[in-house]
């Protein structure tokens, strides 16, 4: 029972049993009604007592450190009601917890009162008033939320943006990331149908409902999660979306079933599956495998590459910023094996790291890879990846990981020479000349990183073509900046962008020279397919390879001069280009300037078209008596 009414007052308790639902029911305590359990305490810390043992418990021991909000009082609780944690070998243990609390807004579980207070002003100071899990008559009413994304319909519960105390995370800032990878999907789905995808990590599954409901037969969506509540959530929002649920193991569900008959057919199947991503991916075959653990997917990117087919994708997010982006050195060494510093670049380099890691596990499946783009936006950092079956594929891939020499004075910075000799001054691939106009060391080596191409551009604009399909808006415009960034030009001097609104033939254009073999349509369900058909794809694929963009940027900002007024980003970059350097601007950095032109030379043209701070003024320098002249 959560709700106890002692001596018939209207006093509520408001506690959390198994699922932290909050229950109207009630029951009187008196001496007749026999022995009866605390229910806020375990049976071998108060055992069963006549009611005016436990009235007095209930009130010495519960409610006098309880916290009010909105009537309702939270008593503090003695049970083992954490979620299952899971050790090393695998089981799921409970947390061990001694008294807690349970937040009836949010349902999270806090240790200490004083916290628990400051927890609820929190709640009050942001407009979160409303308790998630009471109400006189909603005893079976859930306490989730609807959530719609793309057409999509999905329930959360309230705390949908706290991995660490929900099952089903849902983040609204990772649409970007969704809509990227959806488009990627179906880029390869007109390449081959149909095609066995899989969500490694549901949570929701609103990625791989939205695989479903908008690409229809062309894939056969698998949405895995090894936590019992996720599929229990997952299997809820497919069937809010009209979607015929598939258990591993499992007959479907009949009821479910008909309910969906009853009223419309269903909209499409989605397989869902409880088990550890990894040993699923060590048992089954995939054309498309998507990983986006909470924090570093390393753990996960060898069981992807083991049984991925030939052309396939695996994509790859990653979300441990911490130790992408230079503050945990000590967990970067351990999870990428790579030395890093702070650099102005540091996003790119992030990137490249992530890529270098998946590279190294795909070559020990004998697996190459082929890079189709690489993004990192808001809090995460999106690799997409094709796999190239072979070992001269992944002899080829492994050859693009190199260190990277990068100047702490200029901040200059150039990949190592592939040498196997030891070189004996290793300054001189430096362009910069610190090393002779400073004292000590300048340079250090940092990596080892992806040292080859960050995009594909024919893979890309294929991507762009998907988006205007379906109608996908809010993405185009990263698309169009990222085919600039990979062709290393400005928007000006791209196509696409004028045509487009006018002309979409001229645009399809580009996706059907990409698409002409219609030969991977009409092969199987998703074998392995034949040595011939392998060969013309590698040899289309390597035909769709673009001239190498330059490695990483200059930030317009670091690198301005004290005392000048530096121009506006898209007025100097025709001055580069007037000067006969590739430029383009960069996704990582909204200063950041791509070009192939050195620090110095950069830092020349930059220096040509400043203009001084203090025009036509007289600057006035006081020296200090103390100091000599």
């Amino acid at each position: 029972k959560n709700l106890i009414d002692i001596d018939g007052g209207n006093h509520v308790f408001s506690l959390c049993t198994h699922h932290l639902i909050h229950c109207q029911m009630a029951i009187t305590l008196n001496q007749s009604s026999g022995k009866k359990a605390c229910p806020l305490c375990p049976e071998e810390k108060f055992k069963p007592s006549y009611g005016h043992k436990l009235r007095r418990h209930l009130q010495n021991l519960h409610w006098k450190v309880s916290v009010e909000f909105e009537g309702c009082r939270m008593c503090i609780c003695h049970l083992t009601c954490r979620p299952m944690k899971t050790s090393l070998n695998g089981e799921q243990t409970p947390v061990r917890l001694g008294a807690h609390y349970h937040c009836i807004v949010c349902s999270a579980t806090i240790a200490r009162r004083t916290d628990m207070i400051s927890h609820i002003k929190r709640h009050m100071k942001n407009g979160d008033t409303e308790a998630s899990f009471t109400g006189a008559t909603s005893g079976n009413q859930s306490s989730t939320e609807v959530m719609k994304e793309v057409d999509t319909d999905v329930h959360v519960f309230p705390n949908y943006t706290t991995p660490q105390k929900t099952d089903s995370f849902f983040n609204p800032k990772m649409k970007s990331n969704r809509q990227l990878i959806f488009c990627t999907l179906a880029v390869l789905a007109q390449e081959r149908k149909p095609l066995e995808c899989l969500d490694a990590f549901g949570a929701t599954g609103i990625m791989g409902l939205q695989w479903a409901k908008h690409l229809g037969d062309a894939v056969k969506v698998t949405i895995n999660d090894f936590s019992e509540g996720s599929v229990k959530m997952i299997q809820e929002n497919c069937h809010l979306n009209r979607m015929k649920v598939l258990m591993t193991g499992k007959e479907e569900d009949e009821e479910d079933e008909d309910e969906i008959e009853e009223t419309e057919e269903p909209a499409g199947t989605i397989e869902v599956t409880q088990m550890d991503a990894n040993v699923l991916m060590h048992l089954r075959a995939f054309d498309f495998i998507h990983l986006d653990p909470f924090g570093t997917a390393v753990n996960y990117v060898g069981a992807a590459f083991r049984n991925v087919r030939n052309l396939g994708i695996v994509s790859v997010t990653s979300t441990d910023v911490s130790s992408l982006y230079c503050k945990a050195l000590n967990v970067t060494m351990r999870h990428y094996g790579c030395n890093i510093v702070r650099t102005e670049y540091y996003k790119e380099m992030a990137a490249r790291m992530i890529i270098a890691s998946v590279a190294r596990a795909a070559a020990r499946c004998n697996k190459g890879i082929e890079v189709l783009f690489a993004v990192a936006l808001e809090h995460f950092v999106l690799v997409v990846v094709r796999v190239l079956r072979g070992p001269s594929q992944a002899d080829d891939s492994l050859k693009k990981i190199r260190r990277l020499i990068h100047c702490q004075w200029c901040e200059e910075r150039v990949f190592q020479k592939e040498c196997h000799m030891v070189e004996e001054n290793t300054y001189r691939q430096l362009p910069c000349d610190c090393h002779g106009s400073m004292p000590g060391k300048t340079a250090v080596e940092l990596g080892p990183l992806w040292a080859g191409p960050l995009f594909n551009p024919g893979f890309l604009r294929r991507m762009l073509f998907e988006s205007v399909q379906h109608g996908i808006d809010d993405i185009q415009p990263l698309l169009k900046n990222l085919i600039c960034e990979s062709e290393c030009t400005t928007l000006k001097h791209y196509s696409i962008f004028g045509p487009m609104s006018h002309s979409s033939q001229e645009e399809s254009g580009v996706v059907i020279k990409t698409l002409t073999p219609p030969k991977f349509g009409s092969e199987g369900s998703g074998k392995r397919k034949g040595g011939n058909v392998s060969r013309n794809s590698a040899k289309r694929q390597k035909n769709d390879i673009p001239i190498e963009h330059p490695p990483f940027y200059y930030s317009i900002h670091r690198h301005s001069i004290r005392g000048m007024n530096i121009p506006k980003i898209n007025k100097f970059l025709p001055y580069l280009t007037q000067v006969g350097f590739r430029v383009s601007r960069t996704h990582f950095d909204p200063t950041g300037i791509r070009t192939d032109a050195t620090l110095a030379q950069f830092k020349t043209i930059l220096m040509k078209y400043s203009v001084p701070t203090y025009t036509g003024r007289v600057i006035k320098i006081h020296i200090h008596p103390a100091c000599p002249k």
